[in-house]
């Protein structure tokens, strides 16, 4: 398993945390920061569960118009 693009994205949410507050007065304050920014869970989509709103009607048009070329009876 390829685990690339969750590190790419939990590495750009440190920078964007750590570009938001600027500086830290200690490493300590830094390292609370990121701590929270891990735990944090944070979803990638607005759609966790992936289905497409309003698909039955997109479908019905695209049966209508291309109806030979989907092969639905």
């Amino acid at each position: 398993m390829y685990t690339t693009n969750a590190i790419e994205s939990l590495n750009a949410r440190f920078r964007q945390a750590v570009r938001r507050r600027g500086h830290f007065p200690n490493e300590q304050s830094a390292l609370k920061v990121l701590y929270l920014v891990a735990v944090h869970r944070q979803h990638n989509r607005t759609n966790p569960t992936g289905e497409t709103a309003g698909w039955k009607g997109i479908l019905n048009v695209l049966a209508m118009t291309y109806g030979d070329r989907l092969g639905i009876n």
